[in-house]
This record gives structure tokens, sequence and C-alpha cells, in this order.
């Protein structure tokens, strides 16, 4: 095999998958190097305890936070990335995302593209990503999308009668874009079952969209497209001037091996992709690669969330729960008296007993929460993820210590706005369920974060903007000081808005993608 491609992608998750299915059908040769391997399909893919409890898939590797502790982050290094494992809800940033918006507890900076720069590629990547959806509902959509091209999965009876509780209060309650391989109409050859192992898991039946059906596997025998797995990129090194990228460093279990590429494109994770360019330091790059702006690793942002779980009286009649969400105080409180933005509501997935012990297993001992007692709870369990905006702070980064440990230095910030949504909606459920308890993520250090959430929704260490000095990548997210190295994973964000950030990856690493398609001719 050839050592030198055209183009070299780092990752193989929603960016870099979706940035090779973009350029495969140029006929340019194109390497992806994963650090991962393929997941096996084995039973375990659908078991809560191997998942959940035994976090059979779950990196081992240790992080710390600013005090130096220790924590595993809930990341998975595989084929396709964290989509593997993720809930498959696949939100546009609202229109105002893009803009600059005033937060209690800060400035949310503009991007240096508008929601109409992206929104043919938004369109794509809903169809291509098969994300169920119905228009006209949520109040804060852009006003002339397109119908979603699938129809909104439908509601379990249990989360019909939660919909008609929240409009009875006047509340906007929408169905959850969801990117499944569902058929509505005909369950018997459904490929999407409706299981109660979505969210969390691998799908064992490949019928959600995520990045390794969707984008890696169709071209796994295509003649221009390699993968290599087990390679984890360490750094990159340039020409003598430090303008191009040379050779792609990285380690297997049989030693370095060294790779070429005329681009090379970084989609390996907002920390990793962070932890590369800072390891990539060099003569004319000092401070780290394509860090002249002093940026890169900064602006770290993951969402503050709140989990509530909320137990009915009566076992709730749900086993695919996730299907709602609420926009109604996403920017502001419509009852008036805080004018701010709050924040997104969306339902979780269905929980069993053994999910809830992994949730809980790192501050609650498991003696304390018998299995009986946690499925008696998971049948009458309802359970909401309230998610508002993170701000970017430089001061909340990821390093790369003398020894070569990762740190992850974060404060919790804007807090105000969702420590008032999260209040919403315990008062919302007044009248429907008997208790609520809350899981907040901002009120643990962060070596005691919920394991379900943690770094899941990492994002902004690599950020693009219009100024070399205050950015790391320009509007088409190629670095600044670099000729041929881009960034398509969600290290490009400016901001995190309040919504799920992975159809947002997909649909930039599409815009990144016919840019390229330009570039290379």
């Amino acid at each position: 095999m050839s050592s030198h491609f055209d183009i070299i992608i780092i990752g193989s998750g929603a960016g870099g998958g979706t940035l090779a299915q973009r350029l495969a059908p140029t006929g340019k040769s194109i390497l992806i190097l994963e650090r991962g391997e393929h997941l096996p399909r084995e039973a375990e893919n659908w078991s809560a305890k191997a998942v959940f409890v035994d976090k059979r898939y779950r990196t081992k590797e240790h992080w710390y936070d600013k005090a130096g502790h220790p924590f595993v982050p809930n990341t998975h290094y595989w084929v396709g990335g964290n989509t593997t494992f993720y809930g498959a809800a696949l939100l546009r940033l609202r229109p105002g995302d893009f803009e600059e918006t005033a937060h209690a507890g800060g400035l949310s900076p503009a991007w240096p593209i508008k929601y109409a720069d992206l929104k043919p590629w938004y369109d794509e990547a809903e169809v291509l990503w098969r994300v169920h959806g119905a228009r006209g509902v949520d109040p804060t959509e852009a006003p002339h999308d397109p119908p979603y091209a699938f129809p909104a999965v439908r509601d379990d009876p249990g989360v019909q009668r939660l919909r008609t509780h929240l409009e009875s209060q006047g509340w906007q309650p929408f169905s959850l874009p969801l990117g499944i391989n569902r058929d509505e109409s005909h369950p018997v050859t459904s490929q999407c079952i409706r299981c109660k192992t979505c969210g969390g898991y691998p799908c064992l039946l490949k019928a959600k969209s995520d990045a390794r059906s969707i984008a890696i596997e169709p071209m796994l025998d295509l003649p221009n497209v390699t993968l290599l797995t087990g390679r984890k990129v360490l750094k990159l090194e340039t020409d003598p001037s430090g303008k191009v990228v040379k050779e792609v460093v990285c380690t297997t279990e049989h030693g370095e091996e060294r790779w070429t590429g005329d681009i090379v494109v970084l989609a390996a994770g907002a920390v990793n992709t962070a932890l590369i360019l800072l390891n990539s330091a060099n003569d004319a790059h000092p401070d780290g690669l394509a860090n002249g702006s002093g940026q890169v690793g900064r602006n770290y942002m993951f969402h503050t969330l709140t989990a509530m779980l909320s137990l009915t009286a009566d076992p709730l009649d749900s086993t695919f729960p996730k299907t709602l969400a609420v926009n109604d105080f996403y920017w502001r409180d419509p009852r008036g008296g805080f004018e701010h933005p709050m924040g997104h509501i969306q339902l979780l997935e269905y929980m069993s007993g053994q999910t809830l012990e992994g949730q809980i297993s790192d501050w609650i001992p498991p003696a304390l929460c018998p299995t009986p007692f946690l499925n008696l709870a998971a049948e009458r369990l309802l359970s909401f993820l309230v998610i508002s905006e993170d701000l970017p702070s430089p001061d909340n980064r990821v390093r790369l210590l003398p020894d070569g440990r990762i740190s992850l230095e974060y404060t919790h910030n804007n807090m105000e706005g969702h420590d008032r949504l999260v209040k919403t909606l315990d008062q919302a459920l007044d009248g429907f369920t008997d208790h609520n308890h809350l899981l907040t993520q901002h009120h643990f250090q962060l070596d005691s974060l919920l394991p379900l959430y943690g770094t899941a929704h990492q994002c902004g260490t690599v950020r693009f903007g219009t100024d070399p000095k205050s950015s790391v990548l320009d509007p088409m997210c190629k670095a600044w000081e670099l000729d041929n190295l881009y960034v398509v994973d969600t290290g490009f964000f400016v901001t995190s808005a309040a919504v799920n950030p992975t159809l947002t990856v997909v649909a930039n690493a599409m815009r990144v993608g016919d840019h390229l398609k330009e570039r290379l001719g």
C-alpha cells in the first residue's frame, strides 16, 4: 500500500465519516485513520449490564480535572465514533444560535456563518441520516425549512398523555427529530423495532442513523477509500516553513506509522483534535500547531445538563419514550420575568433497572439500590434531559500535561437560565408525576459527572472565525496558519447552543467536503 493519499481523515465519526463519504465519488484516494476497531455485533450490544454497569465499550483511559483528580470520560473509540452510542436526536441549531445573544451569564458570540449558509446542507443531512420529524410545531424553527422526508415517530400512550398534559398548560411540545430507520406504517418489516436499547447502546440491528451505518460501512468496498483501524494519531509534522502538514504520525500495536497526504483533516473529537495540535508543536509553531491565536484547547464547552427522573403512581405505558421535546423557553420565559435564554427539554431513552444502576454507580454504592427496587422504579420512570447553553470561556480548556496526561480544566457558567428551566419543568409535572428527582451534572465535580452525559457534547476547542487573532480556523474550517489542514468535528463550534450537535457536524462536513471538491478539482 502506498503511504501517500490525496486526503487523510483522522477519525471516523459524524464529521470524518461524512467528509469521506462526500469526497469518495471524486475518485481521490482517501485514507481514514481510526484509533478504535470495528464494534463487534454481539448480544452484549443490547445488554444494560454490559453497556452501563460493566461499561464494556467505554474507553478505559483517564483524564484529569483542574484539581488533578482522575476521571473516565464518557467517550467511545470505535469505528463511527460516539455516534454509535448516541441517542439519535438530530436537531438543527436555531437561526438565532448563529447570532450574538445576551444570556443572563454573559454573551454568546456570533458565528462566522449564518443559518442560511448552512441550510442547504441541513436539508440534505436530514434526508441522508433519515431524520423523522414534523415541522410547524416547534416555535423556534426557521420558517421556511422543508418538511421532513420521514414522518415523526409516534408517541407511546404514556408520552401522548404527557404531551396532552403539557399542551393543557399552554406549552407547545413537538416531536423530537430522530435519526432511525423506522417505518411506522409497516412495523413488521421495519428495520427499527422501537426497542428499549437505543440511546447509550450500539444498535444491534443497525437501525440507528450513526456514522458507521450511514457513512463508513457503505464505503468499505470502494477502491479509493482505505479505512485503517487501531491507529491513534499522535501528531502532525510540517515542512520547514510550517505552512504545510507533511506527515501524520500514528501509533499502532506494531509500532509507529507515518502517512502523507495533500489534504489532512482532523475529526478526532473536540478534545483529541486539540491534543493532537498541541502535541505537534515545532519551531514554526512553538505553542502547538495552528495555535498562533493561543486558542487551541480553549473555549471547551459541553452543555449544562440536568436529568429529571420522574416517577408516576402507576406503571408508565412507554418502552420508547424519546419522542417529545419542548423549546418554548429556548430564548426567554414566555410568561415574562426573564428575558434571557433558558434552554431545551427532551425526553430521554427508556431506562431499565440496570441502566439506572450504571448511571448512579459512580456516587451511590450499588448495595444501597438493590436491583428489584430499581426495576420497580424503571417501570414508573419518565426521564427528561434539560439542556442549556454553556458559554465559551478561554479558561475552560483541555491541555496536554508534560507527563502526557490529559487535563480538562472546567468551571460551569450561565446557570440562572438553566436552573429556572429545571424548576419550570418540575412545576409543570405537578399532577402528572408523583415525584421528581434531579441529577444535575453541574452539582458534581468533574470526576463525578453523570456517566450518561459527561463529555458527550464536547465542542469549541479549535473554533472557527473571521479573525486569525481570536480563532484557530477560517470560516471554511481550514487552519489559518496552514495551507492543507482542516477540522470537521465539534471543535469548530463557536458556541454550544442548547440542542444536540450531531446534525450540525454532519451538515458542516458536507459543506467543507463541497469546498474541497472545488479545491481538488
